[in-house]
């Protein structure tokens, strides 16, 4: 809905170095076009500059693209009402102006100012961000950064040993980023090593990582199975290549587990308390979403952290969109395909998917509905999806009704 107290319209074309702005009144002539640098100087003469010729922040409605940043911070903070707009769809509204695919900074501006004047229902209103959230945001992607580096350096390590030492595979059991492997290798970096060592050193690593499912005669077995012949000196060399990748783990482990730990926090923080500003959740939101089945910490923080404004509105086309849970559909005479959708948030999809294939293995019914679609011949992904999408539409009911959920719902007694 368009506020009458609305009559000046801006765009902000964002840059690196410099920002473009274009500044149109109702009748949607230019009233002024200005460059600003990026800095704290230059963010300030471009609000004191909007506001000598509008006199007031909130007659002024500002059009950008990228919806976070310094320059969306500093336009709310001093007052501006903010909207953002997907940049593909900036494109549509560029060639309203020009068919000759011409696109510069000015005229990116002046769309972004004459978009927000005439088209603002294409827009999304931006409001000041729950801090608490912003924090969670940071968290939740550097634990997933980690977990990547995680894996990646346990794929070279899984490499090297299989090149001269597979019997740390066999005892590894897959996991060959586990603490207590690292230690192990430690006391046994060769075949030779591993013949040399004695059942207590190993009793004593088990006990102290409190492994219960080998025990040391089993490990000292395997560490002295027949070794691989390998050139000499290939032991050695791929030795100080795993110590270097050990103490890397290490690192990453160590980091990550302070990362999961955060995440709990966080969550827990935000549960406890309404939102400190703007569109936030409420105080029973993240327990609703934790009492739903296949959720766990990082998908929890995951759509906590990026589908807020979906989750605090409980829009659910907006929120299964932006997952990607919706389908593409293509008709046109007799042609008619539905698609994946592929301009999703990937933090997103990624979380549903996993949140749905979970949830598929311990909850009946989303299991029957996985079970349905793939007798329709569906695809597995497409069926996780299907699954996703369900529990999306149950999420944003239950968050509407504040209710948590209910197993036994509907169940017959």
């Amino acid at each position: 809905m368009i506020e009458d107290n609305v009559t000046w319209f801006a765009g902000v074309d964002w840059g690196s170095e410099h920002h473009q702005v274009c500044l149109v009144d109702a009748a949607g002539r230019v009233v002024g076009e200005r460059e600003f640098t990026h800095g704290g100087k230059g963010l300030a003469d471009l609000c004191d500059w909007l506001l000598s010729i509008c006199g007031a922040a909130d007659t002024v409605a500002v059009g950008i693209e990228v919806p976070h940043g310094p320059v969306v911070d500093t336009l709310i903070d001093r007052g501006f009402e903010l909207h953002a707009i997907n940049p593909k769809q900036l494109d549509r509204l560029r060639d309203r102006h020009s068919v000759a695919g011409a696109k510069d900074d000015r005229r990116d501006a002046y769309v972004l100012g004459d978009g927000v004047r005439t088209d603002r229902r294409l827009f999304r209103r931006l409001h000041v961000t729950d801090p608490r959230l912003v924090e969670l945001r940071a968290w939740s992607r550097l634990a997933e950064e980690l977990t990547g580096e995680r894996v990646r350096l346990s794929n070279r390590v899984h490499h090297e040993l299989w090149r001269y030492y597979p019997q740390m595979l066999k005892i590894a059991d897959g996991d060959v980023a586990a603490p207590w492997v690292l230690d192990l290798w430690d006391l046994a970096p060769t075949p030779a090593g591993g013949r040399r060592l004695r059942a207590a050193r190993v009793d004593q690593l088990l006990k102290k990582h409190r492994i219960r499912r080998i025990d040391a005669e089993a490990v000292l077995r395997i560490l002295q199975e027949p070794a691989i012949k390998v050139g000499p000196g290939v032991a050695e060399a791929a030795s100080v290549h795993l110590r270097s990748l050990f103490t890397r783990l290490r690192v990453v482990t160590r980091e990550l587990r302070q990362a999961e730990g955060k995440l709990d926090a966080l969550c827990t923080a935000i549960g406890e308390t309404d939102a400190a500003s703007g569109e936030g959740l409420q105080r029973q939101d993240v327990m609703i979403l934790r009492s739903m089945p296949g959720i766990g910490r990082s998908n929890l923080a995951t759509l906590l952290c990026e589908g807020s404004g979906p989750l605090s509105r409980r829009d659910y086309q907006a929120l299964r969109t932006l997952c990607g849970a919706a389908p593409v559909t293509k008709r046109s005479g007799k042609s008619h395909m539905v698609i994946m959708r592929y301009a999703a948030h990937v933090r997103l999809r990624n979380a549903v998917y996993h949140w749905a294939r979970i949830a598929m293995q311990h909850d009946l019914r989303s299991k029957l509905r996985y079970a349905a679609l793939r007798q329709r011949g569906k695809s597995h992904g497409r069926a996780l999806r299907g699954v996703a999408d369900r529990l999306l539409d149950l999420a944003c009911v239950l968050l509407e009704r504040q209710t948590p959920f209910d197993p036994d719902f509907a169940r017959p007694k």
